[in-house]
């Protein structure tokens, strides 16, 4: 393991730490079979996870966290799993909004929230409302969202426009195509987090993470600490983004 207090330090004096991490918290359910307690269990300390981690990234200098908390495809699963992860969104606003105000964090939710029980919209805009004037963190909820679900349905919204005249098709560049999509205002992930040992994107952000950085770790959620986070963070500073171009040394560079 790296010395994490080493790497703290490191970050404490570069220029690269993330501007907005987004985390896939992935493995909560095999946490709970490695552990031999039920799934039950594992889905609500992953819950109980999230307060820490997120402290831990505005501690870091983060400006803007996303997590992938329910997707689309969630919906597939036996409803009495789907109540339950419905019981701890709800919970767990409940639990830590007042904790999150004080620390000045802006709560956002992105995704179909109209899919949700009256109550649970409800107060998901009741807590981006006490939020709204929060600058230090933007938190991002990602509550069921598909990365492809955001593209078709900015390409309705673009369609609906065009149709009754409002926008012509060769005005439509890639700026103007954000402004439709749900995380319209919200910068581009630089980092993403994956915990629980797959490698994949499993349709999140699709549109936006079109150059992030990504990491990896076989920590399951509920054990993602702190010091993994810092370690996670140290590595991203070691990376050299080009954003698809190549960097040059400038004449002066070269001639010295």
């Amino acid at each position: 393991m790296l010395d994490t207090r080493a790497n703290q330090d490191r970050m404490e004096h570069a220029d690269a730490v993330p501007r907005h991490v987004a985390i896939i918290m992935d493995g909560n359910h095999r946490w709970a079979r490695e552990n031999r307690v039920p799934s039950t269990l594992g889905h609500r300390t992953g819950a109980r996870n999230v307060r820490p981690v997120v402290e831990a990234c505005a501690d870091a200098g983060i400006k803007t966290v996303t997590l992938f908390a329910f997707s689309t495809e969630n919906w597939s699963r036996p409803p009495r799993e789907i109540e339950l992860l419905l019981t701890l969104v709800r919970e767990t606003l409940n639990r830590d909004l007042e904790a999150l105000n004080e620390r000045d964090a802006q709560l956002i939710f992105i995704g179909d929230r109209y899919r949700f029980p009256p109550d649970l919209q409800e107060l998901m805009r009741d807590s981006e409302q006490k939020t709204a004037n929060n600058s230090t963190l933007k938190l991002v909820i990602a509550l069921s969202y598909g990365g492809r679900w955001d593209l078709v349905n900015a390409a309705k919204k673009i369609a609906i426009r065009v149709a009754k005249g409002e926008l012509k098709p060769g005005d439509l560049n890639e700026d103007r195509f954000e402004q439709y999509l749900s995380t319209a205002g919200i910068s581009s992930p630089d980092f993403c987090i994956r915990t629980g040992g797959d490698q994949r994107l499993s349709n999140f952000m699709l549109w936006d993470m079109a150059y992030t950085e990504f990491f990896f770790t076989d920590t399951y959620w509920p054990d993602f600490s702190k010091t993994e986070l810092i370690e996670a963070l140290y590595d991203y500073t070691k990376r050299k983004r080009r954003f698809g171009t190549r960097r040059t040394k400038t004449l002066a560079q070269a001639t010295n």
